[in-house]
């Protein structure tokens, strides 16, 4: 809860400044001049940017189970699913949090977590992994997982997201209106135009690759943060180094695309800028330089 309301202050707080910025620079009374209300702007700009991205993640682990097709483990059915509820149990434990679910789905190595809750999270681990993992280092993958839901990595990257979205959406239809009214000169009536109308269309997509540029960033800087929770929490750094080695000469699973950034590993993005999981050889690299 504190997170929340920490992340909610602080994109009020910059909302604040920016409407102080704008009316010293005069573009407030220019663009209120010419019907745009920058006021009612930037609260629907915050309604639209944190609704989707809240609801997102409201409804993370039914959609995780879908998409996936994962099934929660109610009651162990063999020792291996015997063996994984209590591991993620005494790593819960440790970390701190509420015993999450844990499920299994059919697919190549691959490993998330995702839920609003920390104590009501849900760790779902494929079958590839299972099959081509040490138990150790499945261990390890477990602790990466449970350090996420401890950091509160999910909630985290909702509000990164609404933060960004809410930039978008209130820079797009600013510089949106500015053009209208100076470019295409459409100062008939208080209504935007097409200009607008294009502009924002343009803007929107422009923006919203920058902020994806940030989301990213801190996905790879939380996968670091991560790859190190799960050393603290076995107590050692070698088999979570064992088993990113191991994870890089396997062909990952394929998540979905909404929940790519949840897996323990990805396929490598056409960019290095744009992809939401570091390269492995650099994973271990700081695993080893860990103190």
């Amino acid at each position: 809860m504190k997170r929340i309301v920490l992340f909610l202050l602080t994109n009020l707080a910059v909302m604040m400044v920016m409407s102080i910025v704008l009316s010293l620079l005069g573009v407030n009374r220019y663009m209120t001049a010419h019907g745009l209300q920058l006021g009612t702007l930037m609260v629907y700009a915050l309604v639209v940017g944190f609704t989707g991205a809240i609801f997102s993640l409201l409804i993370s682990k039914p959609m995780a189970k879908w998409s996936t097709g994962a099934r929660v483990i109610a009651a162990p059915s063999s020792s291996t699913e015997l063996w994984l509820v209590n591991t993620v149990k005494a790593l819960a434990e440790r970390a701190g949090i509420g015993m999450p679910e844990v499920a299994l789905y059919e697919g190549e190595a691959n490993a998330f977590a995702t839920g609003a809750f920390r104590n009501s999270a849900l760790v779902a681990v494929s079958t590839g992994l299972l099959e081509s993992m040490t138990k150790e280092e499945v261990e390890a993958v477990l602790g990466h997982e449970i350090s996420h839901i401890a950091n509160g990595d999910m909630v985290t990257m909702t509000l990164i997201q609404g933060v960004l979205n809410t930039f978008v959406v209130f820079l797009a239809r600013v510089v949106g209106y500015a053009i209208d009214k100076t470019v295409f000169r459409n100062d008939e009536d208080e209504r935007p135009g097409v200009g607008y109308m294009v502009t924002v269309f343009v803007c929107e997509i422009v923006f919203g690759i920058a902020a994806s540029v940030i989301v990213a960033w801190f996905s790879r800087q939380r996968e670091f943060r991560a790859d190190a929770g799960s050393a603290k929490l076995l107590g050692n750094r070698q088999p979570m180094i064992h088993a990113l080695a191991r994870l890089g000469g396997l062909q990952p699973g394929e998540l979905p695309k909404s929940m790519a950034a949840a897996g323990i590993s990805d396929k490598p993005g056409f960019a290095a800028l744009f992809s939401t999981h570091p390269p492995m050889e650099q994973r271990i690299a700081a695993l080893q330089n860990l103190q």
